[in-house]
């Protein structure tokens, strides 16, 4: 399927919400979730996200249109949302009023611009380097106790400025969020990122 992402886009949604978890938790927030993903997580909790061909192929400018009165944040999350060239529909969405923010693996090199990168990193396909230069926030998944390991590699290669986030994978929750606190206590440049849009039962 040929995509020109200058001027559309595949979107599996669009939703205003909560922003659940991270540095932004608690902040309304726009959703756009781009479909397309290659980086392929086995507890991804949007798998239908990944297949580009399932998804409607939308006008970037009909995309900004129902974005507008939605608040003026808006989120692009996937998916990986960095497959797709985001410099059209992030300058338009800034034009429009809105602070620009991205959730990405980083497995693909830096697109758009942005007020806010929130960088999860997978094992499966590691970030590239413009994306550890730019990260506003390094939001590690913890599955297992090797995901510890695997957090503090990722924050050695993230820039200095970038805030530090553990959270833990939602289905392990009980298993994991204590081995969390525990790690939080005794180092301390880590926060705990929590899915709060869970508890409370929002999308």
């Amino acid at each position: 399927m040929k995509i020109n992402p200058t001027k559309e886009l595949p979107v599996m949604e669009a939703f205003y919400t909560i922003q659940g978890e991270g540095f932004y938790a608690g902040h309304a927030a726009y959703f756009i979730r781009l479909a397309g993903c290659d980086v392929g997580c086995h507890w991804c909790d949007v798998k239908e996200s990944w297949d580009v061909d399932i998804h409607p192929i939308l006008p970037i400018e009909q995309i900004i249109n129902e974005a507008k009165n939605n608040g003026n944040l808006a989120v692009i999350t996937g998916g990986e949302p960095l497959i797709w060239d985001l410099t059209t529909l992030t300058q338009s969405l800034k034009d429009n009023g809105f602070k620009t923010n991205i959730e990405t693996s980083g497995a693909y090199e830096l697109s758009g611009t942005w007020d806010w990168i929130c960088l999860s990193p997978k094992k499966t396909k590691l970030p590239t380097q413009s994306v550890y230069n730019h990260a506003n926030e390094l939001k590690c998944i913890i599955y297992n106790k090797h995901d510890f390991i695997f957090a503090e590699e990722q924050a050695n290669k993230v820039n200095p400025n970038a805030l530090l986030y553990l959270q833990v994978e939602w289905d392990k929750r009980d298993e994991m969020l204590p081995l969390v606190v525990e790690y939080v206590k005794n180092n301390p440049k880590w926060r705990i990122s929590t899915q709060t849009h869970k508890y409370m039962n929002i999308p």
